[in-house]
């Protein structure tokens, strides 16, 4: 990659990290400190409070998406983490459940994930579009373990309201990262900016956008059933849980790392893609049949981490690449429409299935979508391998 182009993957995942550690950190603690806020015993409520971000993100996505088609990608992205700041300030300043509701619809409204990934589609060349996606999805993953470690410590240090307030912060730098940092974008074709019906008609992206909705619905429906697991299988109180996280996420991306270098070096994204999907399938089985013992969940959610960042990094370099250049904004916020709404389905899912037809029932709902997702990946063209080209302001043999 140029230096432009590693400068422009470094900055925007660190736009992407900032963003998402915020969100994150109120995760491994918000449930118990609800029962301290007037109408926090209700736990629908508390739910309503935790997947509110999710919902507006999901309604918002296409939207943000299109403008930043239409108006350029940089002042879209500074707008979306304004938003998202305010909405911090508000759940910060909260003294019952609803008002914190009403800070995460307003943090969720910043809903700047496809403006973000089409500034990185614009600001890098085909070839190395996968790697720049893949230091946003491992910032991503980064930073939920490191969530996991550090929300206990920050919540005795500084209480709900406090994370809230470092959340506004790390909106506030992620602003400054954008206007600062972030090399300024080629100009964004408008003439016919935003084709939301051209991108619901391409087969190709469709297959796309179901399968990053496929990944989160499996993720979030897992996620009812693992930290549970983890305390009857191993014994590990819910402050001990990153010992396995945190392993698990970081021996992933060592696998991860050199499998999108070879999918990009050799033209086999199918071929990575395709088998990615499958170890998803062999992990919801292997969850079902080995998945009652420490060890094995630490195994198996390895295995997870593994096949969920390679498809993470490689599905929105792969629309990047397939999409109209005039709707490329368009395309990746439908793409992160359907990945909001799998996030905020999976719960309600798991959930449901958990509690109707046992554990081990949803590893088997989470094999069998993985599965449909498969055979309709299989049927996909792979994506187009174009020859290497300079970035403007770049040198091409750099």
């Amino acid at each position: 990659m140029s230096r432009e182009e590693r400068r422009a993957g470094m900055s925007l995942a660190a736009i992407f990290g900032l963003r998402m550690l915020g969100l994150f950190l109120i995760l491994p603690v918000f449930s118990v400190h609800a029962q301290t806020l007037q109408g926090g015993d209700n736990l629908m409520l508390v739910g309503i409070a935790i997947g509110a971000y999710g919902i507006t993100q999901a309604m918002l996505q296409i939207a943000f998406g299109a403008a930043s088609d239409r108006f350029g990608r940089k002042p879209v992205i500074v707008a979306g983490l304004v938003i998202f700041f305010l909405g911090s300030v508000v759940a910060a300043l909260a003294n019952d459940i609803y008002m914190v509701i009403a800070g995460r619809v307003l943090q969720g409204a910043g809903a700047i994930s496809a403006a973000v990934t089409a500034l990185a589609a614009d600001l890098t060349r085909d070839q190395h579009r996968t790697k720049i996606m893949a230091m946003i999805g491992a910032s991503i993953g980064l930073v939920f373990a490191l969530s996991m470690v550090a929300a206990p410590l920050l919540y005795a240090a500084i209480g709900m309201s406090g994370i809230f307030w470092f959340t506004a912060i790390l909106a506030a730098g992620a602003i400054f990262v954008v206007l600062r940092v972030v090399p300024d974008a080629p100009p964004v074709p408008r003439a016919n900016a935003g084709r939301f019906v051209d991108v619901l008609r391409d087969g190709q992206l469709m297959r796309l956008n179901f399968g990053v909705f496929a990944l989160h619905l499996i993720q979030t429906t897992m996620w009812v059933l693992v930290p549970a697991a983890l305390v009857a299988a191993g014994g590990l109180a819910l402050t001990e849980h990153w010992k396995v996280y945190l392993p698990a996420v970081l021996l992933s991306f060592a696998v991860m790392v050199p499998a999108v270098i070879f999918a990009e070096r050799h033209g086999r994204m199918k071929s990575v893609f395709n088998a990615a999907i499958i170890l998803l399938v062999i992990v919801q089985l292997g969850l079902f049949a080995l998945g009652d013992t420490l060890f094995g969940l630490a195994l198996w959610l390895t295995l997870f981490f593994v096949a969920f960042n390679v498809l993470e990094a490689t599905q929105p370099s792969w629309i990047s690449k397939i999409a109209p250049a005039a709707s490329k904004g368009t395309a990746l916020g439908v793409y992160n429409t359907l990945q909001s709404l799998g996030l905020f389905l999976g719960g309600m899912l798991g959930g449901y299935i958990a509690q109707q037809h046992g554990a081990q029932a949803v590893n088997l709902v989470c094999a069998v979508i993985a599965v449909v997702w498969l055979v309709l990946a299989a049927t996909m063209n792979p994506p187009p391998r174009r020859v290497e080209a300079a970035v403007p302001g770049t040198d091409a043999t750099n």
